[in-house]
């Protein structure tokens, strides 16, 4: 069983990269990691891969569905990190889920943790730290007494709908403010 980290990805490779170019080598990097779980768990059926994730959230291994959703907009600002940690770390909930009583663990629990070390050599992080500014959509725009807040639609139609929303830090009510009115 290895416990080094996977071969690092050449990072003027990844920079150099169309996107088209980077989800084949994403899922190419999801083939060495299921390689490396198969070689504790030879019977691990090969995830299918999705790009089709948004939001705050890098990856997520989704069992029900059979496979592994990764963020498009992430992957493309933090290639180096998504091939080197984001990949490992929803393989290593690929594989743990498939263990006996694999749906009884707790996500991010010791067998999660023992993968992380001991299969792929990483520290076991269960969150991310990328600027999520670009991933996560906010057209929405709010004022209070001392800023610019902004709204995802699922916020913005909630306000519409009555329900208020006050500034942490003057404690005045967001009001909304679209781009073209300031």
């Amino acid at each position: 069983m290895s416990t080094i980290p996977l071969p690092p990805w050449p990072a003027a490779e990844l920079a150099a990269m169309t996107t088209t170019d980077l989800h084949h080598a994403a899922r190419a990097r999801v083939e060495q990691a299921w390689q490396r779980c198969c070689e504790v768990c030879p019977p691990l059926p090969a995830p299918t891969v999705w790009f089709d994730l948004r939001g705050a959230c890098a990856g997520q291994a989704h069992l029900s569905r059979g496979g592994l959703r990764l963020n498009p907009v992430l992957l493309s600002e933090n290639r180096t990190a998504f091939f080197d940690d984001v990949i490992p770390h929803e393989m290593a909930h690929w594989l743990v889920f498939h263990l006996d009583n694999g749906p009884r663990l707790k996500p991010h629990g010791r067998e999660w943790k023992t993968v992380m070390r001991d299969l792929f050599g990483l520290a076991p992080r269960v969150t991310h730290q990328f600027d999520v500014q670009q991933a996560q959509s906010a057209p929405y725009r709010y004022q209070c007494g001392c800023r610019i807040h902004r709204f995802t639609p699922r916020r913005h139609a909630l306000a519409a709908s009555g329900r208020g929303y006050r500034c942490r830090h003057c404690v005045k009510t967001l009001v909304y403010a679209p781009e073209d009115v300031l």
